[in-house]
Formats: C-alpha cells, structure tokens, sequence
C-alpha cells in the first residue's frame, strides 16, 4: 500500500476489525474501546501506554487494552508500517472464560510490546486468515488462531487505575460516558465531582490520562465510530456524537485514529 496510508479490511471474525497502516503520523493520546494486537512490519516507533514510554520495531507485536491512554509517533523519518487487530472485549471476555476453564477473572495485556517470533508468525497467520476473501466456509479455523494467540498474549491484570480513580473523579468521568455528546463545562463536571474547576482538572488527568475535554473528545469519537458502523449516515453520526459538524468529526478521526470516517462504514 502507499506511504501515508491507512485502510480499514474486511475481516471475516465477526467482532473483529482490521486495519492496515504505512505512515509518518504521528497520533495524540487517545484510547479505544477494543482490544488492539498487531505487528510492527516495517520501521519503529515510540509510544506513551499504560506501562509507561516504550519503543516498538520491524517484527514486535504491539497491544492495547479498551480505555488504556496511548499515543504513537515514528522513529526516524521513514515512518512505520504495521497491522492490527481490534477486538471486541465481549469476545475477548468470551475467549478469557474458555482460556480461564471458566475460572471468573478479567484479563488483559500486560504487555504493550512484545519481541517474540513466534507469537509474531502465529500474529501473521491469524491476520491473513482473518482478512483472507470470504468463500462462505466455516471460520473455526480463523477463531482457533484468534483463541491461541489470545491464549499466549493476555495475562491477569495489574490493578486498572481507573477503577481506583476517587469517587469524586469517577462521577465526573460517568458524566461523559452517560452523554459524551452533552455540551459539559469544566465548571459542571466540578460541580458533579464536588470540588474546585482547577482540582476537577488536576484529578481526571491523573486518573485517566486525558483532560475531561480530550476524554470527552475520544468519546464523542468512540460514539461516532460506532454509529457509523451500524449504518447512520456520516452527518448524523457527528451530530449525534456532539462534534459542530462533519469536517470537525472528519478532523479528529484523522487525528486520533488516522481514518476517515467513511473508511469505518461496514461493507456491504
């Protein structure tokens, strides 16, 4: 594919989204609501994540887990290439509860890069698997890899920062999720949360990672990816998310995901 391309390909794993990128872009800190593993293919990057600053290069597996703050920028000026996996945490739940025997328990990532050959060929396989022209057979094989690789890459959680957050933070952070779309002020998240405007600032960024208005930002993108995806037309899905318009909701996608909105429109 081109340099300075994504795209978004069609997956044949039902709760599963793959995207191909070959880029120099370099993304602000966001979050997703899915699970993300891919593979750098070409060149390295550096990136913030839940673990701290880590460098990741040609042949390392990358992950991200639903909520968890991340940014990306390349290493050097030939930019990086990769591919990757979003999963849906239901399936993931679902896989988790077959790897436990059924043994309750959340799981995530708990590393956001790996350097492991053969984590990263099973990767490959699953991927071609996945985005290989459907023929209307079966999948068991494809959900097979997924549940392997899932298997050997998802560890018991350290404690999630954000279920530790105050209660104080934790009702203005529920603000958003409740509306992502409502026009909130800073002076009325504060007034949720029963504290200063400046210590409602000071707070949601130390436990979340994000300002409350970049937090709301990435929610109103979550919010727009999804309503896309199941079919509303691109106008409406930025006014029902809160962005001013289009332009405005084509302009953070590029931002933070590196897509088009029209590139998150479901094939047909």
């Amino acid at each position: 594919m081109p340099r300075g391309d994504f795209a978004r390909v069609p997956c044949a794993i039902a709760g599963v989204e793959a995207i191909q990128a070959d880029t120099r872009h370099a993304f602000g800190r966001h979050t997703h609501d899915q699970f993300g593993i891919g593979l750098i293919v070409r060149g390295a990057q550096k990136s913030h994540s839940g673990r701290g600053m880590v460098q990741a290069g040609a042949g390392d597996l990358i992950t991200v887990n639903p909520g968890e703050v991340h940014d990306g920028a390349p290493i050097g000026d030939a930019g990086r290439r990769w591919t990757i996996l979003y999963v849906d945490p239901a399936l993931v739940a679902d896989a988790a509860a077959d790897i436990g025997e059924g043994r309750p328990g959340w799981r995530e990532f708990a590393q956001p890069v790996m350097r492991d050959a053969v984590l990263a060929r099973r990767f490959r396989r699953l991927y071609a698997a996945a985005t290989a022209p459907r023929t209307g057979a079966a999948t068991p094989g494809r959900e097979s890899l997924l549940l392997a690789l899932l298997a050997s890459t998802l560890d018991l959680p350290r404690i999630d920062r954000l279920s530790t957050a105050p209660a104080a933070i934790a009702r203005a952070r529920a603000l958003i999720d409740d509306d992502p779309a409502a026009p909130l002020s800073l002076a009325e998240l504060a007034c949720a949360s029963g504290l200063s405007r400046f210590q409602a600032l000071r707070g949601f960024a130390r436990a979340t990672g994000l300002t409350p208005h970049a937090y709301q930002v990435q929610r109103r993108a979550s919010l727009a990816r999804r309503l896309i995806r199941q079919g509303t037309p691109l106008a409406d899905a930025a006014a029902a998310s809160g962005f001013a318009d289009q332009s405005h909701m084509a302009r953070v996608f590029a931002r933070l995901y590196g897509l088009t909105p029209g590139a998150c429109v479901r094939p047909g």
